[in-house]
């Protein structure tokens, strides 16, 4: 291994409406070997390790008040958290060195406008253009209703079912999730309306089984629901796996979708590396 040693380095455990990650505030000290692929599973390892959907590394930007840079539980760069993105806006508050007011960090998928909206952090992705409400390459199975596809950030497949609870998961979402049709593979969302509105279950890529919310995966799933015309109107609210609910405000204009991500983002504990 390569670099300083690890060993002491603090770092924060913080969730998203269930989804939850290891933060390193590496303004001051480079992540080093922590970026390693296998020091990111190991960090992510819920029994030898801390436990986490993903890692992330808050960095210094010379342009706007930090850089992101997240990690997937199997060690690999992901473009683009949604929650991880919520949770980064809440630490950076709370340490300090990003404004109560409306700011802007860069993420390897862009640079994002964020702020604290009613006590929780929201945050602006770019513009989603790549929107298919029939994906065409995958049929629907069993009592699936409808099956599209959007770019958000990362992709996504996204399928209404009559009920969530007995979404087979795990099996039709590993299954779809490295579709030949899918040049880089997706995260698939599976929804369906309850008397208390849209609840949502997601299979995500990099984890490689189900997680307890996806804020990108709110996002698909808001702007599909929009174009299927059973959403309701621009204010979508999806109620994740962890019981939290993720709110997405969408704006439409000169055909693509402008949507607003806003949840939880919360600071479980803080530590520090002992051995690895």
């Amino acid at each position: 291994m390569k670099g300083a040693d690890p060993r002491a380095r603090p770092f924060y455990k913080m969730s998203g409406s269930g989804n939850d990650f290891v933060f390193f505030d590496c303004r001051g000290q480079p992540p080093g070997e922590l970026e390693e692929p296998d020091r990111i599973i190991a960090l992510c390892e819920r029994r030898s390790g801390i436990g986490a959907d993903g890692v992330v590394f808050i960095l210094p930007s010379p342009d706007h008040a930090y850089r992101m840079r997240y990690y997937n539980a199997d060690g690999s760069l992901g473009e683009l958290c949604g929650n991880a993105s919520l949770c980064s806006v809440r630490l950076t508050t709370e340490l300090g060195y990003a404004p109560k007011g409306s700011f802007q960090f860069e993420s390897d998928a862009g640079t994002l406008t964020a702020r604290l909206r009613d006590g929780l952090p929201e945050i602006d992705l770019d513009a989603v253009v790549d929107v298919q409400p029939v994906f065409a390459p995958i049929e629907k199975s069993g009592g699936e209703s409808d099956l599209g596809f959007a770019l958000a950030g990362v992709p996504h497949l996204v399928i209404t079912c009559p009920d969530v609870e007995d979404a087979d998961v795990l099996g039709r979402g590993a299954k779809l999730r490295s579709h030949p049709s899918l040049a880089h593979g997706a995260n698939v969302d599976f929804l369906s309306q309850g008397p208390s509105g849209w609840s949502m279950r997601t299979y995500e890529r990099g984890v490689e089984g189900e997680t307890l919310a996806c804020g990108t995966g709110a996002v698909a799933s808001a702007i599909l629901l929009n174009e299927w015309g059973k959403s309701g109107g621009d204010q979508v609210s999806l109620t994740t796996r962890s019981g939290r609910t993720l709110d997405v405000t969408l704006r439409r204009e000169d055909g693509a979708w402008y949507p607003s991500l806003r949840g939880e983002g919360r600071i479980v504990f803080e530590g520090r590396l002992g051995q690895l």
